[in-house]
């Protein structure tokens, strides 16, 4: 998001022994972040993204897999 061609402008503040910015609603809002975040760095800039879910899908999925009947179970 820029605002007339730069970005946002923030500062650094001090946050008991840590530092940290403040984030303007409008770019949390279109960013879609929210409780939680991952940071990164790369080639000298920090990166701010959601985290990753890694059962993010797995109720489609498993409800997919209710649907074609691959759900049973498999006993030995």
């Amino acid at each position: 998001m820029e605002i007339g061609g730069k970005g946002i402008k923030s500062r650094i503040v001090r946050i008991g022994n840590s530092k940290g910015i403040r984030l303007p609603k409008l770019l949390l809002q279109e960013s879609g972040l929210d409780e939680e975040v991952e940071l990164e760095v790369e080639d000298g800039q920090i990166i701010i993204r959601s985290p990753e879910r890694p059962r993010a899908g797995w109720p489609a999925a498993f409800r997919e897999m209710a649907r074609n009947g691959d759900d049973a179970l498999i006993a030995r």
